[in-house]
């Protein structure tokens, strides 16, 4: 018989409900208790597979208490105690969490705490009949828990961070909303530089852009606006723009879509280029016949 002692009502509940779901339980069986009142819940191991209570215990700890600690940390020692600002960055830890966010996931020292929880959980269960849960976490699980908070660390500099940038883009589609645009059509092509051509696919020389910026803009947002292509481009204020690039999730391309957003349609890195190729083709065949 193996007995687990919980300090809490509602985690003795959960961990029970959790374990019979695992083991598919007949609740008409008498091999696994829920001792309430105490807080206990009591297996009979001759009656029931001891691996598969400590996989179940082990996703417990993963699936169930985990999301617990994280609130935890985030109400208690970072003090974000508004549900929807938690929940953003619940998300950004599980998209780490999850191999999604692999720029955050090498901050993170990975010290393999994760298959260490499961060595404590084969240890305890071997050594005790009986044990407390919470003395189990403060003694077994403590670099886990710590591990935990770096996560929670990292996460909240991220949301910080989208939070400003999210601020940046309004105030930068603010601007924008106040200005006439000086050209219907832009086109931009993305290579290792960033060309402007204008209506008729002439390219915008970088002297004819900078003339173009208004000085307000870099005076106002010095740091965020770069001055080789967004403060040019809201300069402009064009109704329509044609980007070519390679790649769409480039960040600074993400960056003018959010700005421009409806005005923004992405085309083929190698469309530009066969337009003024053709063009040029056109014109040179119009001199020809005149």
């Amino acid at each position: 018989m193996a007995e687990i002692i919980f300090r809490s009502k509602m985690d003795v509940k959960r961990f029970y409900d959790h374990l019979r779901e695992c083991l598919r339980y007949n609740p008409n069986n008498q091999d696994i208790l829920l001792l309430e009142d105490r807080h206990i819940v009591r297996i009979l191991e001759n009656k029931v597979s001891l691996e598969a209570v400590k996989e179940a215990f082990y996703e417990f700890i993963i699936k169930i208490k985990r999301d617990d600690w994280f609130k935890a940390i985030l109400q208690d020692k970072y003090f974000f105690e508004d549900t929807e600002e938690q929940q953003h960055i619940m998300e950004i830890i599980y998209s780490v969490l999850e191999g999604q966010r692999e720029d955050l996931a090498v901050l993170i020292k990975e010290n393999g705490e994760e298959s260490k929880i499961r060595e404590a959980i084969d240890e305890i269960f071997q050594d005790h009949v009986s044990f407390s849960f919470d003395s189990f976490l403060k003694f077994r699980l403590r670099p886990y828990l710590k591990m935990l908070e770096s996560y929670v660390e990292i996460s909240i500099d991220e949301y910080k961070m989208e939070q400003e940038y999210q601020m940046f883009i309004q105030t930068l589609r603010d601007f924008l909303a106040g200005r006439e645009p000086r050209m219907d059509t832009l086109h931009l092509l993305f290579d290792e530089e960033i060309t402007f051509f204008d209506e008729k696919f002439d390219e915008i020389r970088r002297g004819e852009l900078v003339k173009m910026i208004d000085r307000k803009l870099l005076f106002n947002h010095p740091v965020y606006v770069d001055s080789a292509s967004i403060a040019p481009l809201l300069s402009i204020a064009p109704k329509s723009i044609l980007l070519y690039t390679k790649n769409s999730e480039e960040p600074l391309v993400r960056t003018i879509k959010n700005i421009f957003e409806e005005r923004v349609t992405i085309k083929s890195y190698k469309g530009l280029r066969q337009t003024r190729e053709w063009i040029h083709q056109e014109n040179t065949a119009n001199e020809s016949g005149t």
